[in-house]
């Protein structure tokens, strides 16, 4: 672990604050008038997901944190948690299903995810950017619409909802984005 001040940090860094895991979130400078500079930091705690807002000053110092990350193959769904096994090792975890959220929806056999550990125990998981989703319905186009930058709600396979153009239908295969649930683009 590597310490580093206050106003050094950065959205994505871990770090160690009040006994617990650390991810910023959102890193604002601030210089006021009177008074020394401070960075004003939005965290996220990767124990148990609550956030704090704390202020550093840049004379502070904190610990900042390295996670293991390790590329895991989504095997199953086993009831309350999905089973990932280890590519290098071929030993398997079971990531509970809350823990993995919304992305949950975006997980298909044989993914390869990347884990984050801290201690030996996982407290990140982070998909691929980008899935391929088969379009099960779409609502009918309505005429007069131009194709430049009208929108259609359609469900994917996954029962995701995704704003597609209106020349995609049904069947088709998309690309979508698993931050933001966005249609990228028409699949090969």
């Amino acid at each position: 672990m590597a310490k580093i001040n206050g106003n050094e940090i950065k959205p994505g860094n871990v770090i160690e604050h009040q006994g617990s895991v650390w991810r910023a979130v959102k890193t604002n400078s601030v210089k006021p008038g009177k008074g020394g500079a401070f960075n004003q930091v939005e965290l996220r705690n990767l124990i148990n997901g609550s956030k704090l807002n704390e202020r550093f000053r840049s004379s502070e110092t904190v610990e900042k944190i390295r996670l293991e990350q390790k590329d895991y193959q989504y095997l199953y769904d086993a009831g309350e948690a999905h089973a990932f096994m280890d590519q290098e090792t071929f030993e398997q975890i079971e990531i509970q299903k809350d823990f993995i959220g919304e992305q949950e929806a975006f997980l298909q056999s044989e993914m390869t995810v990347v884990i984050e550990f801290y201690d030996e125990k996982p407290i990140g998981i982070s998909l691929p950017d980008q899935v391929i989703l088969t379009i099960e319905e779409t609502e009918p186009v309505v005429k007069g619409q131009t194709a430049a930058n009208s929108f259609k709600p359609a469900t994917c396979e996954n029962g995701v909802r995704v704003m597609v153009p209106p020349f995609v239908g049904p069947g088709e295969r998309i690309v979508v984005q698993t931050s933001d649930s966005t249609y990228l683009r028409r699949a090969d």
